[in-house]
């Protein structure tokens, strides 16, 4: 496949189209992040910032004028500095932001408190994401108070303050053609690393020599960091939905619930697999397994245009409360015990959420307080589980310290869905045979 561009031109486009008259879009980039004195984090730039400028450099502040006669596109960047980028690395500096980036104008972003009240006066209305942990309300607020000092010389206020969330989060919930290649191409590396787990675990291994099988797969296929912080979790340590210690041993006789996924061009994906540490699972963790798959398929079977977002949500409580009273784990009847919530013990947390250019991507699951209907074009992972610590009382000694997840990431399309990563082995026959 070869790789596809992403028209930033049409995604501003598309954002002025839902603007109301008159209005200007500033939006901040992310912040370098120090670990300590000598170190930084790695930079990710901040998705609403990206999604509509594509450039990926910190200290930066982009604003949209669809109304203007002139600047519509501006963008406040970094100046180049040659001692700081032998430091540092490359800049994109003025040039590079109006040749390589669309802006019709670029600025040092020394000089934004000084142009910014500028492009703001005459606006009436002023959007900026009120949610993001980049945002700009405080520089915003010193910006109007410039222009309301010239109010006798003739200037302008802006009258309203404009939340951008959720106009941009409807745009990022439904994909188009060029970010489903970069999640499809994510979710491809993503199952060649479960594989590749799958293959290589055994006994006496530690939980993050498993997580660096994948941290290799993510980064040898050109995924060059994580979409989240992998959870590799070895018997009981499964139970716990956040697990990220990874420095567990990986027991003979244990299973492993491993959820990971890559993030590719901005695009993550997001996959978990439980397969055993040895070569088969046990009787005891077949049983449970089969109930999660099962849950797995009739709540994916769900995923399709029009049905409510909680649909399958619904559909893998049903399965997984009946599966836990056939097995005797649950008594009673299983009407009675879900409006009861008894089922919460060992299945805390809903089927699944959006996917995106975040992996706990943006977009509302309720309009006007319904559960929304599913669209084609929607990304939505499905990821029912069943917990058994091995702390919990009333439950047979043979259940406790199972944990078993199934995570795979659910195309919207117009007559169904497709499961964009359906490479990596669910069936339990076909994970045995992986490691025979």
């Amino acid at each position: 496949m070869s790789e596809k561009r992403i028209d930033f031109f049409e995604r501003r486009k598309r954002l002025s189209s839902q603007l109301l008259e008159d209005s200007i879009v500033v939006v901040a980039s992310s912040s370098i992040k120090s670990r300590n004195s000598d170190s930084d984090y790695p930079f990710r730039q901040d998705s609403n910032f990206y999604y509509l400028s594509g450039f990926n450099e910190p200290e930066s502040i982009i604003v949209i004028r669809p109304f203007a006669e002139n600047k519509k596109f501006v963008i406040f960047c970094r100046e180049r500095d040659s001692l700081r980028e032998q430091w540092d690395g490359f800049r994109s500096g003025q040039e590079g932001a109006t040749q390589n980036f669309g802006a019709d104008e670029a600025y040092g972003i020394s000089l934004v408190d000084q142009i910014m009240p500028d492009l703001l006066e005459g606006a009436r209305n002023i959007y900026y994401s009120m949610s993001s942990p980049n945002g700009i309300n405080i520089r915003l607020h010193k910006w109007l108070d410039q222009i309301r000092v010239n109010k006798r010389q003739g200037s302008e206020v802006p009258e309203n303050l404009l939340s951008l969330d959720s106009i941009l989060d409807e745009l990022r919930l439904v994909k188009t053609e060029e970010e489903l290649f970069f999640m499809k191409k994510a979710g491809e590396i993503t199952c060649g690393a479960h594989i590749r787990a799958m293959k290589s675990v055994s006994p006496g291994m530690y939980e993050y020599q498993l997580e660096a099988e994948y941290l290799h797969a993510f980064i040898n296929e050109g995924a060059r960091f994580p979409a989240y912080n992998s959870i590799v979790g070895g018997g009981n340590n499964a139970c716990i939905l956040h697990y990220n210690e990874n420095n567990s041993e990986l027991i003979d006789g244990d299973l492993v619930l491993v959820d990971a996924g890559c993030e590719y061009h901005h695009y993550a994906s997001d996959v978990t697999r439980t397969f055993p540490v040895g070569k088969r699972f046990s009787e005891e963790q077949k049983k449970i397994y089969e109930i999660v798959l099962e849950a797995h398929k009739q709540a994916s079977a769900e995923i399709k245009p029009g049905n409510p977002w909680n649909k399958a949500h619904n559909t893998a409580i049903k399965v997984i409360t009946e599966g836990l009273i056939n097995l005797g784990i649950l008594k009673g009847n299983p009407d009675d015990l879900i409006e009861r919530g008894e089922y919460l013990k060992f299945y805390m947390h809903r089927i699944g959420h959006w996917l995106g250019m975040d992996v706990h991507d943006v977009g509302n699951y309720k309009k006007n307080g319904k559960w929304r209907n599913l669209e084609p074009g929607m990304v939505l992972t499905v990821e029912p589980g069943i917990y058994i610590l091995d702390t919990l009382e009333d439950v047979e000694e043979k259940w406790l310290g199972i944990g078993i997840r199934i995570e795979d990431d659910l195309l919207v399309t117009g007559s169904g869905n497709e499961v964009i990563t359906a490479n990596a082995p669910r069936e339990i026959q076909d994970i045995e045979n992986l490691k025979s």
